[in-house]
């Protein structure tokens, strides 16, 4: 094994210089591909006994994507995480090839996979882009008061007269010509950008502590206005947009990264007491929060309002362990089996197995962006990555969890797979920026930055990494 010694620092440093591992990337990048494109022809095989006619256009329209994004990535980021892409292919493609699958339902018979291929070819671009265009990711860091309002901007821009519209009971959309959007997903990153660069500045300050109670250190009482408003600002979207999802992903959002910042266990203890009271007085004095809790607890008092989550739970106890077989489930019967309950079809036509796979698959993404930002030796970027991050773990969690009455429904996406593109594109922007972070903090340093600590390098050497000892 060859390692270049470029960034050593002082005598006696331990350096650390990663391996590029693209190659191991592109062999994983077709597994992945080849996932994806395996379950399109099975749908076909299993429903009519031959492979679709428009297999081979998929399987080169497909596989040219992938390439495209690999070659970006080996050209622009050459250090950056090798698992992330191939991860985020296999749950594409296998999006992908559920939503064709219910395509093929009769009655009327549908073509949203191609759209949703747009979708993905489009996220991908704007992968690529934010891949070129971002060359530092601490050039984020400048404003993050001004990011904060333009994020609360896109929060709440669905409540401009005119412009947003309601859709199963939430006002989240909004419409402009032909075209719709969901300014949450966008909200996503400006506020974990904000939040980032707003603890970076102001950690030190939300460290101190007041007084002892119980053996806990309290924090002063000037310095819990940022929890509080950003509790506020959840309960906003919570009212007026009728929004559960988001609402619950910003609050959980920021208290992760307040505890990050930090490392106050305080902090996620006070996150949940304002959580509880929120969900108690959002339960007692608003009617959807309401209707989602008793559709969680009693689905069968009301078959007509809870028939979605009905059908999904009979969806998935049809599919059992092992499923039905892909193409020999009956997902159609759950509305919004594309978008909301992906997962549901998922379940019922690759069982409980299946299902897991795919929640593995999710976590493993979560942990590499989370190893990323113990990576990095830079305060922003570690908290930037470990938000990004966050937001994974917490959108699959609420989702999956809302469909297998683990918790209320949420109407979150589940991404990379559900059909919607807002959500398609905004996830592929996230991963860019991930692994412009990875990048960043794996690659060779220049003699004039300072050499990684060694105690904190050594600690996360790994079989991707060759440690340089003096």
């Amino acid at each position: 094994m060859t390692a270049s010694r470029a960034g050593v620092g002082a005598p006696g440093d331990t350096v650390v210089v990663y391996r590029k591992r693209r190659n191991v990337e592109l062999l994983m990048d077709l597994v992945a591909v080849s996932i994806g494109l395996g379950g399109w022809a099975l749908i076909g095989l299993d429903q009519s006994g031959t492979i679709p006619g428009d297999w081979p256009w998929v399987v080169g329209l497909w596989t040219g994507m992938a390439l495209a994004v690999h070659i970006a990535i080996r050209i622009r980021l050459p250090y950056a995480d090798p698992l992330l892409l191939p991860l985020v292919l296999t749950v594409n493609g296998i999006g992908l090839a559920m939503i064709h699958r219910i395509d093929l339902i009769p009655d009327p018979v549908s073509h949203d996979a191609t759209t949703q291929l747009v979708w993905t070819g489009l996220g991908m671009a704007l992968f690529i882009a934010t891949l070129f265009v971002l060359n530092d990711p601490r050039e984020l860091q400048r404003f993050p008061y001004l990011l904060f309002l333009a994020g609360l901007a896109l929060l709440m821009l669905p409540l401009v007269p005119g412009l947003g519209t309601t859709s199963g009971g939430s006002t989240i959309w909004i419409h402009v010509g032909p075209f719709s959007f969901q300014p949450a997903e966008a909200a996503k990153v400006v506020l974990t950008v904000a939040f980032a660069g707003y603890l970076v500045d102001h950690s030190e300050v939300l460290s101190q502590v007041g007084r002892r109670i119980l053996g806990q250190q309290l924090p002063r009482v000037r310095d819990l206005g940022p929890i509080v408003v950003m509790w506020l600002a959840s309960l906003a979207v919570l009212v007026f947009e009728n929004d559960l999802g988001m609402s619950m992903l910003f609050f959980g959002l920021f208290v992760m990264m307040l505890y990050v910042a930090t490392e106050l266990p305080v902090w996620p203890v006070l996150g949940a007491l304002l959580l509880t009271l929120g969900a108690w007085a959002s339960y007692a004095f608003t009617y959807h929060v309401k209707v989602r809790v008793d559709a969680w607890l009693h689905p069968f008092d009301n078959v007509d309002q809870n028939y979605q989550i009905i059908q999904a739970e009979y969806g998935l106890a049809w599919g059992g362990l092992t499923g039905r077989g892909w193409g020999l489930g009956r997902p159609g019967l759950t509305p919004l089996a594309k978008s909301d309950f992906i997962s549901a079809a998922i379940g019922e036509e690759l069982g409980v197995i299946g299902l897991m796979a795919v929640v593995m698959l999710y976590a493993l993404i979560v942990s590499r962006g989370l190893r990323i930002s113990l990576t990095t030796d830079d305060p922003f970027e570690k908290l930037l990555a470990s938000g990004l991050s966050f937001v994974f773990a917490l959108q699959v969690f609420a989702i999956i969890g809302g469909v297998t009455r683990l918790l209320p429904l949420t109407g979150l996406t589940t991404p990379f797979m559900s059909q919607g593109g807002s959500s398609m594109v905004i996830n592929w922007v996230i991963i860019a920026i991930l692994l412009v972070v990875s990048h960043h903090a794996r690659r060779p340093r220049r003699p004039e930055e300072p050499a990684p600590q060694r105690g904190f390098i050594a600690d996360f050497a790994s079989d991707d990494t060759a440690v340089i000892l003096p």
